[in-house]
């Protein structure tokens, strides 16, 4: 049995080495009270208390937390508990974010340029995340909050769709979360 148990541990001890090497590509890799990097690819904003002003920068969530990574998760680059993710005309329409069980995602959706106009934010795994509180406010901005499986680990495409309100037919997708619900590590 000991030689299973090790044979696991150098298994994780590689997995979480490839995946730190894989999260270099311009994020913020370790804790930074109050310091914002900007990420490549269109990583998430991420606050705990307040919205970060630019919509492409990334902050840690708590004292001591690293920021979210927009490449491959990793254990040490998920944000836990609450996060924040801003969408403007002209950011990328696909982000990544990683997450750990039981983090509340508040999703605001800035007002379109274009004649469409936001509608409803779908999760294609409500298993592993589940929007709730949509809502369309005067100006364009739309809001969800998006709350994240408990205990279990996998992943979700969270959709927002919109339509311009003159013109018949069912919504597109304008942009796109791929939310992944990593679980903490366990001792034993």
């Amino acid at each position: 049995m000991r030689g299973w148990g090790a044979g696991w541990a150098v298994a994780g001890v590689v997995v979480l080495a490839a995946c730190s090497a894989s999260t270099g590509g311009g994020s913020s890799a370790g804790p930074s009270a109050g310091r914002s990097a900007r990420p490549s690819s269109g990583a998430p904003t991420q606050s705990s208390t307040a919205p970060v002003p630019a919509p492409s920068s990334t902050a840690p969530t708590s004292a001591g937390s690293p920021s979210a990574s927009a490449s491959a998760p990793s254990a040490g680059s998920c944000v836990a508990g609450h996060a924040q993710v801003t969408v403007a005309p002209g950011d990328a329409p696909v982000r990544r974010l990683c997450v750990r069980p039981g983090t509340v995602v508040s999703l605001v959706l800035k007002p379109r340029v274009d004649d469409r106009r936001w509608t409803a934010v779908q999760s294609a795994a409500p298993v592993f995340v589940v929007a709730s509180g949509w809502r369309v406010e005067a100006d364009g901005t739309a809001r969800a909050s998006l709350r994240c499986a408990g205990t279990r680990g996998g992943t979700a495409k969270v959709t927002a769709l919109a339509k311009a309100p003159d013109v018949a037919g069912a919504p597109r997708a304008a942009f796109t979360l791929d939310v992944s619900v990593v679980p903490y590590p366990t001792e034993g």
